[in-house]
């Protein structure tokens, strides 16, 4: 029997590459790669093109820009997710927040606005006509 592979759009949120735990504290700019779950507290800013995990417990402060971004704990700050974010029960955003899929459960605190961004669309390639050749004045002999 083969082992069946599940598409890229399901991602097991328990599955993180790196984890802050609950007696994390920490300061600065986060840039990664893959995923990140934090627990504890942190302050900065946090740049990724993977997936951000804000445990429920967690209390970040911080602009973040992530590809994916599950919210469960509070945040003060920005949040850009360039693919969606999806605010747990427990989360809380103080905040403005830019994304292109919203999901939003039943009891999470938002003051902040929503901005929805769409896919880029494909780029119309425009041909353009070619410019007209300068005509050649021969000189004439009078």
């Amino acid at each position: 029997m083969t082992k069946k592979e599940l598409p890229l759009v399901h991602i097991d949120y328990n599955l993180v590459d790196t984890a802050f735990d609950s007696l994390t504290d920490f300061n600065g700019d986060l840039v990664f790669d893959y995923s990140l779950k934090i627990n504890g507290k942190f302050k900065g800013s946090i740049k990724t093109e993977g997936f951000l995990y804000i445990g429920e417990k967690a209390v970040v402060e911080a602009d973040i820009a992530a590809g994916i971004v599950i919210l469960g704990g509070t945040v003060k700050g920005d949040i850009l997710a360039k693919d969606k974010i999806e605010m747990l029960p427990s989360g809380k955003l103080y905040g403005n927040l830019e994304t292109s899929k919203l999901k939003i459960s039943d009891g999470v605190v938002f003051e902040g606005k929503c901005k929805m961004i769409k896919k880029k669309p494909q780029e119309i390639v425009v041909e353009k006509k070619p410019e007209p050749k300068p005509v050649e004045k021969t000189p004439v002999n009078i």
